[in-house]
């Protein structure tokens, strides 16, 4: 298996700067061109996770969005925004980060996604609810955030995929296959099989390290990174990070089925992760158990609903 994962240092979130940082690590990939055609509906995928502290970089940010989004918009491609966070709606979540001008400003429709049942031909996992609206898009665009995570150790472009789960299944996985984290880990890695992105452009300017997903604090990575390969992405940049690859449940699965390449095997066209590498990452603190029970499971669903149906339409 071979894979080609583009990397370059960028310090900034200035969109002039942000945007000539973008062609420089798509370029040695073909460009925008290469993965998106002339009336392709393209769903941007980003990390929206939260509302609730939008200043600890937790969630992509809106630059990069954007930024992708008028590539796209170039190259022909009809690009909208979708996820489906923990609790919430993306319309609400995005609202709370400050997507809302520049979606304005480009015409960017945000689309809450809907589950479906999709066969898999995975042995652990015989079906996945994933997103119609993402599995009906002609191209997915993966835009994760980098960041410790107090549950999987970090969370990268595999688990962001998770997003395109409905926001209140995702308790439920938490509960059926939480009690095993590799198993977790798997279905994760399956969630990326099926869903495919064409393109993986991971959020590395500012990471957020510590007690992740939102817990921690803002980090400077100066590193934007670009691959069709998500697993190879995530390899790589675990090795940035300076973290263990079987500490990571993602990378480790993603490696035992088989999609993921060895570090040593994967095309650096621009930067390798040697002289990018952290001496100095912080992980989390301590690691907390993935498993929901019952009663946190049916916890999670009402306060995905009360803030989906109640809350955020009194803010909107």
């Amino acid at each position: 298996m071979t894979a080609s994962v583009s990397l370059i240092r960028a310090q900034s979130y200035d969109l002039p700067a942000l945007q000539t940082s973008l062609e420089q690590v798509l370029e040695p990939l073909g460009g925008m061109a290469a993965f998106v055609k002339p009336g392709d509906r393209v769903l941007l995928k980003p990390n929206l996770l939260t509302g609730a502290r939008p200043t600890k970089e937790c969630t992509t940010r809106p630059e990069l969005i954007y930024a992708v989004a008028q590539q796209v918009r170039q190259v022909g491609g009809k690009p909208f925004l979708g996820d489906s966070p923990a609790f919430g709606s993306a319309y609400g979540v995005a609202k709370a980060n400050g997507l809302l001008p520049l979606a304005t400003a480009l015409d960017l429709p945000i689309v809450e996604l809907h589950g479906q049942r999709y066969a898999s031909d995975s042995p652990d996992f015989d079906h996945l609810r994933l997103a119609k609206e993402a599995m009906a898009a002609d191209v997915i665009i993966n835009l994760p955030k980098v960041k410790s995570h107090v549950q999987l150790t970090v969370t990268l472009g595999v688990k962001n995929l998770f997003g395109c789960v409905p926001g209140k299944m995702k308790a439920w996985w938490h509960m059926e296959a939480g009690k095993d984290v590799q198993r977790f880990g798997t279905m994760l890695v399956e969630t990326a099989r099926l869903l495919d992105p064409a393109l993986t452009i991971m959020d590395g300017i500012v990471g957020h390290e510590g007690n992740g997903p939102s817990g921690g604090e803002p980090r400077a990575l100066g590193v934007l990174g670009a691959s069709g390969n998500v697993f190879a992405l995530d390899r790589a940049m675990v090795d940035i990070l300076g973290v263990d690859p079987q500490a990571v449940p993602t990378v480790t699965q993603s490696m035992r089925l088989g999609v993921c390449p060895a570090i040593e095997t994967i095309h650096f066209p621009l930067l390798t992760p040697d002289p990018l590498r952290l001496a100095d990452w912080q992980l989390p603190s301590k690691l907390k158990p993935i498993d929901f029970g019952m009663p946190r499971v049916v916890r999670s669903t009402f306060k995905h609903l009360y803030i989906r149906f109640i809350k955020e339409p009194l803010s909107a």
